[in-house]
């Protein structure tokens, strides 16, 4: 595939997208400033690529017609056959790299992230496992320089979690975790099994891109608020005081509540937060539907009920089986080392969506 094309297109586009951006009247509407600054530092990079694409083709070119020319055991020809290995090695990661840019990007991915963990089937070791899955996102989150903020969370009695919910706050946030949606089974002997017997346990993930108030409407009349005292762990001051707040939706039946901190004002915010994201989750899901039902297969993180991924503690195993990739170094993988799993199916995400495009 000739490639040039789409060079030249994202050299005009950025041009185009500089422009727009040196205009003075552009911060006058923040979300489309944000946009272009986005779409900005996209294709800056894809230039940046682009031209070095280019400059790589034509240093092999003339290489390998350099090549044709010499004795084959000269040493020039030796290192002219060590350039054009290099060279075509390049060409390729380059190439990779454009064909990513050709598929125009989500314009979630960019955003902050809402995950929810629920423990599943298996009691108490499930919630145990949720707190293990929290801990893995939060290491992840701290090495990624991403900020994690609480929002509400239901402590089991062995110090898990029946569920969780916290935003992740950083660049690409939504792009890197999209894939974490769905249900993770985990395969171990709980610390409350004497016999030492193995236990399957699960639960689930949701991944939500956090919403903006253009994504999705919400009247104030489908909503039903209340505030009421919080309970469970969280200090006197919170459980004194009437700061958690629950909101139902009434057009889609979703129930939202939030009491991690005192202030009810900022407990309705957040609330509201996961609301949106919900909502915007829900319509995401619609579109995507639409789109399986057209091409015979979904694109993307697949469906929540699936089972996406097993970790094995007694052969240190972890195996996401949408792609079927298998990795023997769970204990770093639950220390937030995810990046194995995720760079691979980022990947076949990447191809797939080629393919639709016919590239």
């Amino acid at each position: 595939m000739d490639l040039r094309p789409h060079i030249a297109n994202f050299a005009k586009r950025f041009a185009e997208t500089e422009a727009a951006l040196s205009e003075p009247n552009v911060f006058d509407n923040p979300q489309r400033a944000q946009e272009l600054s986005r779409e900005y530092s996209r294709l800056k990079d894809l230039v940046a690529c682009g031209n070095a694409y280019l400059k790589t083709t034509s240093e092999l070119e003339e290489n390998k017609k350099l090549l044709e020319t010499e004795v084959a055991d000269s040493e020039l020809a030796v290192m002219l056959k060590e350039d054009v290995t290099r060279l075509e090695a390049d060409e390729k990661c380059l190439a990779q790299e454009l064909y990513i840019g050709i598929i125009p990007p989500n314009p979630t991915d960019s955003r902050n992230t809402i995950i929810e963990i629920r423990a599943g089937a298996g009691g108490q070791e499930s919630a145990l496992f949720a707190a293990d899955l929290y801990r893995m996102y939060s290491r992840y989150a701290e090495e990624q320089g991403w900020k994690i903020e609480m929002m509400e969370s239901s402590p089991s009695d062995l110090g898990g979690f029946r569920e969780i919910i916290f935003s992740v706050i950083g660049t690409d946030v939504y792009k890197r975790l999209k894939y974490e949606s769905g249900v993770h089974r985990v395969q171990r002997v709980p610390a409350t099994e004497a016999s030492g017997r193995i236990h399957t346990s699960t639960c689930t993930v949701a991944v939500l891109p956090e919403a903006e108030e253009v994504d999705v409407e919400i009247k104030a009349d489908d909503l039903e608020i209340n505030v009421c005292r919080a309970g469970g762990h969280g200090g006197q001051g919170v459980n004194t005081t009437d700061s958690a707040v629950r909101i139902f939706h009434r057009p889609s039946g979703i129930d939202v509540r939030c009491q991690d901190g005192r202030s009810q004002i900022k407990n309705k915010a957040k609330a509201m937060t996961v609301l949106r994201s919900r909502l915007l989750e829900r319509k995401i899901n619609e579109e995507n539907a639409k789109y399986a039902a057209q091409r015979k297969s979904q694109v993307g993180t697949g469906e929540r009920s699936e089972r996406i991924r097993t970790y094995n503690f007694p052969q240190n195993r972890v195996t996401d089986h949408r792609i079927e990739v298998t990795l023997y170094s769970l204990t770093q993988f639950l220390e937030g080392d995810i990046d194995g799993l995720i760079e691979p199916l980022a990947a076949n995400e990447a191809q797939e969506k080629l393919a639709a495009l016919n590239v």
